[in-house]
Protein backbone atom coordinates (compact mmCIF):
# COMPACT_ATOMS: atom_id res chain seq x y z
CA UNK A 1 0.00 0.00 0.00
CA UNK A 2 1.26 3.53 -0.73
CA UNK A 3 2.48 5.54 2.23
CA UNK A 4 -0.19 8.00 3.37
CA UNK A 5 1.29 11.39 4.20
CA UNK A 6 -0.18 13.51 6.98
CA UNK A 7 -2.36 16.30 5.60
CA UNK A 8 -0.58 19.65 5.80
CA UNK A 9 -2.95 22.28 7.17
CA UNK A 10 -2.27 25.96 7.73
CA UNK A 11 -4.03 28.00 10.42
CA UNK A 12 -4.28 31.69 9.58
CA UNK A 13 -5.97 33.69 12.32
CA UNK A 14 -6.77 37.34 12.72
CA UNK A 15 -9.51 39.82 13.37
CA UNK A 16 -9.92 40.34 9.59
CA UNK A 17 -11.60 43.67 10.26
CA UNK A 18 -11.67 43.85 7.28
CA UNK A 19 -9.70 41.20 5.35
CA UNK A 20 -7.53 42.81 2.66
CA UNK A 21 -5.37 41.78 -0.27
CA UNK A 22 -2.17 41.57 1.79
CA UNK A 23 -3.92 38.88 3.88
CA UNK A 24 -4.82 37.12 0.65
CA UNK A 25 -1.26 37.39 -0.71
CA UNK A 26 0.23 35.97 2.49
CA UNK A 27 -2.25 33.09 2.48
CA UNK A 28 -1.39 32.28 -1.15
CA UNK A 29 2.32 32.45 -0.28
CA UNK A 30 1.78 30.00 2.59
CA UNK A 31 -0.12 27.59 0.35
CA UNK A 32 2.75 27.49 -2.12
CA UNK A 33 5.80 27.62 0.16
CA UNK A 34 4.49 25.22 2.81
CA UNK A 35 2.88 22.90 0.22
CA UNK A 36 -0.36 22.94 2.19
CA UNK A 37 -3.35 20.76 1.43
CA UNK A 38 -5.60 23.44 2.88
CA UNK A 39 -5.39 26.75 4.70
CA UNK A 40 -7.97 27.70 7.32
CA UNK A 41 -8.87 31.36 7.71
CA UNK A 42 -9.88 31.72 11.37
CA UNK A 43 -11.54 35.05 12.24
CA UNK A 44 -11.16 35.83 15.92
CA UNK A 45 -14.15 36.19 18.19
CA UNK A 46 -12.73 38.74 20.61
CA UNK A 47 -8.92 38.68 20.35
CA UNK A 48 -7.34 39.20 23.74
CA UNK A 49 -4.64 41.44 22.20
CA UNK A 50 -7.29 43.89 20.92
CA UNK A 51 -9.58 44.00 23.91
CA UNK A 52 -9.71 47.81 23.80
CA UNK A 53 -11.22 48.11 20.29
CA UNK A 54 -14.71 47.12 19.23
CA UNK A 55 -14.60 44.88 16.17
CA UNK A 56 -17.16 44.80 13.39
CA UNK A 57 -19.85 42.20 14.17
CA UNK A 58 -18.77 38.60 13.65
CA UNK A 59 -21.30 37.95 10.88
CA UNK A 60 -19.84 40.78 8.77
CA UNK A 61 -16.23 39.70 9.25
CA UNK A 62 -17.19 36.10 8.44
CA UNK A 63 -18.99 37.19 5.27
CA UNK A 64 -16.07 39.35 4.13
CA UNK A 65 -13.61 36.48 4.59
CA UNK A 66 -15.90 34.22 2.57
CA UNK A 67 -15.87 36.77 -0.26
CA UNK A 68 -12.08 37.06 -0.08
CA UNK A 69 -11.46 33.31 -0.39
CA UNK A 70 -14.29 31.97 -2.54
CA UNK A 71 -12.18 31.42 -5.68
CA UNK A 72 -9.52 29.17 -4.04
CA UNK A 73 -10.67 25.64 -3.18
CA UNK A 74 -7.83 25.09 -0.69
CA UNK A 75 -8.93 28.07 1.41
CA UNK A 76 -11.58 27.35 4.05
CA UNK A 77 -13.31 29.50 6.63
CA UNK A 78 -13.20 28.09 10.17
CA UNK A 79 -15.38 30.07 12.59
CA UNK A 80 -14.45 28.04 15.70
CA UNK A 81 -13.16 31.13 17.54
CA UNK A 82 -16.26 33.15 16.73
CA UNK A 83 -18.40 30.41 18.28
CA UNK A 84 -16.58 30.62 21.61
CA UNK A 85 -17.50 32.97 24.41
CA UNK A 86 -14.88 35.27 25.83
CA UNK A 87 -11.41 35.95 24.46
CA UNK A 88 -9.90 33.96 21.58
CA UNK A 89 -6.73 32.00 22.34
CA UNK A 90 -4.67 30.26 19.67
CA UNK A 91 -3.75 27.34 21.91
CA UNK A 92 -7.44 26.44 22.27
CA UNK A 93 -7.83 26.44 18.49
CA UNK A 94 -4.84 24.13 18.09
CA UNK A 95 -6.18 21.76 20.75
CA UNK A 96 -9.61 21.69 19.13
CA UNK A 97 -8.19 21.07 15.66
CA UNK A 98 -5.97 18.22 16.88
CA UNK A 99 -8.88 16.59 18.73
CA UNK A 100 -11.29 16.81 15.80
CA UNK A 101 -8.79 16.10 13.00
CA UNK A 102 -6.06 13.83 14.41
CA UNK A 103 -3.06 13.10 12.25
CA UNK A 104 -2.76 16.49 10.56
CA UNK A 105 0.51 18.38 10.38
CA UNK A 106 -0.35 21.90 11.53
CA UNK A 107 1.32 25.15 10.51
CA UNK A 108 0.54 28.35 12.41
CA UNK A 109 0.91 31.37 10.13
CA UNK A 110 1.84 34.58 11.95
CA UNK A 111 3.64 37.84 11.34
CA UNK A 112 7.11 38.80 12.54
CA UNK A 113 5.60 41.16 15.13
CA UNK A 114 3.59 38.28 16.58
CA UNK A 115 6.62 35.95 16.58
CA UNK A 116 8.61 38.52 18.53
CA UNK A 117 6.05 38.47 21.35
CA UNK A 118 4.79 34.91 21.13
CA UNK A 119 6.10 34.33 24.65
CA UNK A 120 3.19 36.50 25.89
CA UNK A 121 0.55 34.19 24.38
CA UNK A 122 -1.37 31.79 26.58
CA UNK A 123 0.43 28.41 26.94
CA UNK A 124 2.98 29.36 24.30
CA UNK A 125 5.23 26.30 24.89
CA UNK A 126 2.27 24.09 23.99
CA UNK A 127 1.72 26.12 20.81
CA UNK A 128 5.31 25.37 19.78
CA UNK A 129 4.72 21.65 20.37
CA UNK A 130 1.50 21.50 18.41
CA UNK A 131 2.43 23.44 15.26
CA UNK A 132 5.28 24.52 13.03
CA UNK A 133 5.47 28.30 13.20
CA UNK A 134 5.43 29.92 9.74
CA UNK A 135 6.56 33.53 10.08
CA UNK A 136 5.91 36.19 7.47
CA UNK A 137 8.85 38.54 7.02
CA UNK A 138 9.55 41.04 4.29
CA UNK A 139 12.06 40.04 1.64
CA UNK A 140 15.62 40.30 2.90
CA UNK A 141 14.61 40.46 6.56
CA UNK A 142 15.45 37.72 9.06
CA UNK A 143 12.85 36.40 11.42
CA UNK A 144 13.53 37.11 15.08
CA UNK A 145 11.92 35.16 17.90
CA UNK A 146 11.30 36.36 21.42
CA UNK A 147 14.27 35.51 23.67
CA UNK A 148 12.35 32.73 25.45
CA UNK A 149 11.60 31.07 22.11
CA UNK A 150 15.24 31.17 21.08
CA UNK A 151 16.09 28.70 23.86
CA UNK A 152 12.97 26.56 23.40
CA UNK A 153 13.21 23.87 20.71
CA UNK A 154 10.62 24.37 18.00
CA UNK A 155 10.18 24.31 14.26
CA UNK A 156 9.85 27.57 12.37
CA UNK A 157 9.71 28.50 8.70
CA UNK A 158 10.17 31.89 7.05
CA UNK A 159 7.56 32.98 4.53
CA UNK A 160 8.66 35.60 2.03
CA UNK A 161 6.00 38.24 2.56
CA UNK A 162 4.91 40.04 -0.62
CA UNK A 163 5.74 43.75 -0.60
CA UNK A 164 2.28 45.11 0.21
CA UNK A 165 1.75 47.84 2.77
CA UNK A 166 -1.99 47.28 3.21
CA UNK A 167 -3.43 47.19 6.72
CA UNK A 168 -6.93 46.89 8.12
CA UNK A 169 -6.44 50.18 9.95
CA UNK A 170 -5.62 51.96 6.67
CA UNK A 171 -8.68 50.45 5.02
CA UNK A 172 -10.96 51.64 7.82
CA UNK A 173 -9.46 55.12 7.66
CA UNK A 174 -10.01 55.32 3.91
CA UNK A 175 -13.64 54.29 4.36
CA UNK A 176 -14.16 57.10 6.90
CA UNK A 177 -12.65 59.57 4.41
CA UNK A 178 -14.84 58.29 1.58
CA UNK A 179 -11.88 57.06 -0.48
CA UNK A 180 -11.75 54.11 -2.87
CA UNK A 181 -10.68 50.93 -1.07
CA UNK A 182 -11.03 48.52 -4.00
CA UNK A 183 -7.24 48.40 -4.65
CA UNK A 184 -6.78 47.26 -1.03
CA UNK A 185 -9.61 44.78 -0.54
CA UNK A 186 -10.93 43.90 -4.00
CA UNK A 187 -14.30 44.64 -5.54
CA UNK A 188 -16.36 42.07 -3.63
CA UNK A 189 -15.24 43.09 -0.13
CA UNK A 190 -15.39 46.79 -1.02
CA UNK A 191 -18.95 46.34 -2.23
CA UNK A 192 -19.91 44.51 0.96
CA UNK A 193 -18.45 47.26 3.15
CA UNK A 194 -20.35 49.89 1.17
CA UNK A 195 -23.69 48.02 1.22
CA UNK A 196 -23.54 47.46 4.96
CA UNK A 197 -22.08 50.89 5.72
CA UNK A 198 -19.24 49.44 7.78
CA UNK A 199 -16.45 51.56 9.29
CA UNK A 200 -18.28 54.86 8.67
CA UNK A 201 -17.71 56.05 12.24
Amino acid sequence: MPLMLAPRVGLFGGSFDPPHLAHRALAACALAELKLDKLLWIPAGQPWQKAGRQLAPAEHRRAMVELMIDDESRFELDDCEMRRTGASYTVETLRERAANHPGEQLFLIIGQDQYARLNTWRDWPEILQRATIAVAARAGEAIQAAPELQVTPHQSFKLALPAMEHSATAVRQKVMRGEDIRPMVGNAVAGYISRHRLYRE
